[in-house]
């Protein structure tokens, strides 16, 4: 049986500006091919502010992410979680899968299961489980259930390495961004906010500037001037198809060694 994915994608992140950090570039590839975007986040950033209230930030930071998200003509939610108290509850596993059911979302890409922070851990495992359970009807969502469950995938980490340091594992695949750069650092651009956090909280003077160092690591590791790197969920449970290798198939790099 051939199964038939929606041409709609459901990015989720832990925070506001990291959709646009890991997937600006392939975003706008797909939204060039129609493809419909929505973008997730489990927290407004709340904690992410310096010289504002928590209120005061959040509401600053959901204003730049449904900015950003404008750009794509995507659709921006926001879960309300806690920043920098992320965890796996039931109430955000539902408010997740409520999301998939409403996007009728054929791709879903959430953070990698050992990336650095601990917020994106957690939201690694509400999406995790909520990919899953889209398709059950015992689930107490206010819509009704998928028809077959999402194609996951996972984005990069800041960094490249895991929570100790290390190299992570080698990506699936590389999406060469060169093209759509300009436009990935358009979005980026709208999250103002952030550049005297990172200087505050990383030590980087140059926040948009350290985004373009990874993507410019990632692209000499595919051979290209720009890359964005990710996996595909191939667990149990799991559909396997390459949807997105598959339509994005003139920018797709194989992976291999870091």
């Amino acid at each position: 049986m051939s199964l038939q994915f929606p041409k709609n994608i459901v990015v989720f992140a832990a925070h506001p500006d990291d959709t646009e950090i890991f997937t600006g570039g392939m975003l706008r590839l797909l939204r060039n091919k129609g493809w419909e975007i929505t973008i997730v986040t489990l927290t407004a950033g709340g904690m992410g502010g310096i010289g504002t209230s928590e209120a005061e930030t959040i509401a600053l930071r959901k204003t730049e992410a449904a900015a950003a998200a404008a750009l794509l003509d995507a659709e921006y939610v926001c879960l309300d979680g806690r920043d920098g108290y992320l965890f796996d509850t039931a109430e955000l596993r539902i408010k997740a899968i409520d999301v998939l059911r409403r996007k009728k979302a054929g791709v879903v890409i959430g953070h990698l299961p050992m990336d650095y922070h601990a917020d994106h851990r957690a939201a690694s495992a509400i999406v995790d489980a909520a990919a899953m359970l889209a398709t059950l009807p015992n689930v107490p969502s206010s819509y009704p259930p998928l028809e077959v469950t999402p194609l996951f995938y996972h984005s990069s980490t800041l960094g490249l390495t895991d929570p100790l340091g290390n190299k992570i594992s080698p990506p699936h695949f590389f999406v060469n961004i060169t093209e759509v750069t300009e436009f990935k650092m358009k979005m980026l651009a709208c999250h103002q906010s952030q550049i005297e956090l990172m200087r505050v909280m990383h030590k980087m003077d140059d926040f948009f500037g350290e985004v373009q160092k990874q993507d410019l690591a990632w692209g000499k590791v595919a051979g290209v001037p720009r890359a964005e790197a990710y996996w595909q969920h191939l667990g149990g449970g799991f559909q396997k198809t390459p949807l997105l290798q598959e339509e994005l198939k003139d920018k797709i790099i194989s992976g291999g060694k870091l």
